[in-house]
């Protein structure tokens, strides 16, 4: 991916920033440069920037649980505040800055400032040669058209750099975006949709097509259906059931009919992004979606939810086709990945 080019500016320099890292620092620091830029600020302080970069990877480290990898600690400052401050996984964004950018408790602004240590100097370390003070000093002039000029309390961007950042700001968003996909991917090699976890609120996409075009012939044909986790009997009201992943959402970041269930409500919210036990819920799981497989394709055999089952079943026709071991064996390692990567497992 190809920054866009410019005859006054050395962006060559700016494209190999990314070149050389063993945490995500660098990322999440040009994501907050870009954002803040975009609402015309220049001259940055460096207690902004750190909040930033501990919002923007808010969702990605508590929600989604993505590893950053031993060496990264925004994943441990996350984790850090989320309990100093006392905020909520699903934190509103704009609160988080809030909160990091007016805190005084200690605790939390020597976190944030810890990343004062290497962050600002290293990112424009292609314009320069030399140590910390070195880096420093040879900014102030903005010397070799770097990007920002340090000081000790902020940043000073580079009035030629600018326009460019706003007019590209899609752009180099995307560029940034792109190679924290790489990077994050490399330490997570059998996590699903790793980009869609790093630039995705956690505002998950109505399941109203599902349960009206596929769940509702099943509720029709069998008048009721049991919840795998309570045999609490279900009808067709929205205000007694909710259709549940099974594999949870902030994993798989899917809503593919295969891993949807219809579920008791209020068990819903208590199970949250829990993780069902395979030994002791898969058989009904299994079971339920079988039958309402084997229902929704005697109804209508195109229902376009059918084809969702083909990424487990490559050559489904029919219910013969609906293997259990097969399922199981697709289900099981999405489990056991996920408890590895932090998700909890239901109480009994």
């Amino acid at each position: 991916m190809n920054l866009q080019f410019s005859e006054n500016l050395p962006v060559n320099r700016l494209a190999s920033v990314f070149a050389n890292t063993s945490a995500t620092y660098k990322f999440y620091w040009f994501l907050a440069i870009l954002e803040l830029v975009e609402e015309g600020n220049s001259a940055i302080s460096k207690r902004k920037l750190f909040s930033r970069m501990i919002s923007n990877s808010w969702y990605t480290v508590n929600y989604f649980h993505v590893s950053f990898g031993k060496q990264d600690l925004i994943q441990e400052a996350v984790r850090s505040i989320l309990k100093i401050e006392n905020l909520t996984i699903d934190e509103n964004k704009n609160k988080i800055n809030a909160v990091l950018e007016n805190t005084t408790n200690t605790q939390t602004i020597k976190i944030l400032y810890h990343f004062d240590k290497n962050v600002p100097h290293w990112f424009i370390s292609p314009w320069f040669s030399g140590n910390r003070n070195s880096i420093y000093l040879q900014s102030q002039n903005f010397d070799n058209g770097c990007l920002y000029s340090l000081e000790k309390d902020c940043i000073n961007i580079n009035p030629i750099w600018i326009s460019y950042l706003i007019s590209n700001s899609k752009l180099l968003k995307d560029f940034c975006y792109w190679n924290l996909s790489l990077f994050l991917q490399k330490r997570n090699p059998n996590v699903p949709d790793i980009p869609n976890k790093i630039n995705k609120s956690i505002t998950r996409n109505s399941l109203t097509k599902q349960t009206n075009e596929y769940w509702k012939l099943v509720f029709n044909e069998l008048g009721s259906i049991e919840c795998i986790f309570t045999e609490n009997k279900l009808i067709f009201d929205e205000k007694k059931y909710a259709i549940d992943h099974f594999v949870p959402y902030a994993f798989v970041s899917h809503d593919l009919i295969w891993n949807l269930i219809p579920i008791d409500k209020s068990f819903n919210s208590s199970k949250s992004d829990q993780l069902p036990s395979v030994n002791k819920y898969f058989d009904k799981f299994f079971n339920l979606q079988k039958t309402a497989f084997e229902i929704v394709q005697s109804h209508n055999s195109k229902n376009k939810y059918l084809e969702e089952y083909l990424t487990i079943f490559p050559d489904l026709e029919d219910e013969n086709d609906f293997d259990y071991l097969r399922y199981k064996e697709s289900i099981q390692p999405l489990i056991t990945i996920a408890s590895n990567n932090g998700f909890s497992f239901m109480k009994d």
